[in-house]
């Protein structure tokens, strides 16, 4: 996953982020034209839909099925290995942390580029376009603000049985 075949490397463990936490993460650093780069592989795991679902047998892994079929152009610096996702590290493709953001922002924008991105994964082929449009005409015009309260009760409810533990 280097741009060029025997690049000399050095690998390390990596901890980040709050999704993946437990999961393995490797990294490797080298330099490539007078520049430093960094590839991050990531042990893939089951959606948490069959955790969540108490599902056995369908921890099927679906990463590159969703690659494929995406609406738009993959990532050239995305790749599955086997059990691992590999990608690049640079400054200019990471997580956006509101708190760095500037005082004079768009969120309503910036929330909406979010979701038009993750529309375009789960929009995939032509045939699943027309079934999420089939489900949206049934549903009322406020459900998705009634899920997303239904999510944070249920997430708070976790957090304080969590809590309770400790």
């Amino acid at each position: 996953m280097l741009p060029e075949a025997g690049l000399k490397y050095r690998v390390s463990h990596r901890v980040a982020g709050l999704g993946s936490l437990g999961r393995e993460r490797y990294l490797a650093l080298t330099e490539f034209r007078g520049g430093k780069i960094a590839r991050e592989a990531k042990a893939l795991a089951p959606s948490a839909c069959v955790w969540a679902t108490k599902s056995r047998g369908g921890a099927s892994i679906h990463y590159q099925e969703i690659l494929d079929c995406s609406i738009r152009d993959q990532d050239p610096f995305v790749r599955l290995k086997g059990r691992w996702i590999v990608r690049r590290l640079a400054p200019d493709c990471s997580r956006v942390e509101l708190s760095q953001l500037p005082k004079q922002r768009d969120e309503y924008k910036l929330l909406q580029c979010m979701g038009f991105e993750t529309a375009n994964v789960h929009l995939g082929t032509a045939k699943t376009a027309r079934m999420i449009a089939q489900d949206l005409r049934h549903r009322n015009e406020h459900w998705l603000h009634e899920a997303a309260a239904n999510m944070v009760k249920a997430t708070l409810k976790d957090w304080q049985a969590w809590r309770g533990k400790k």
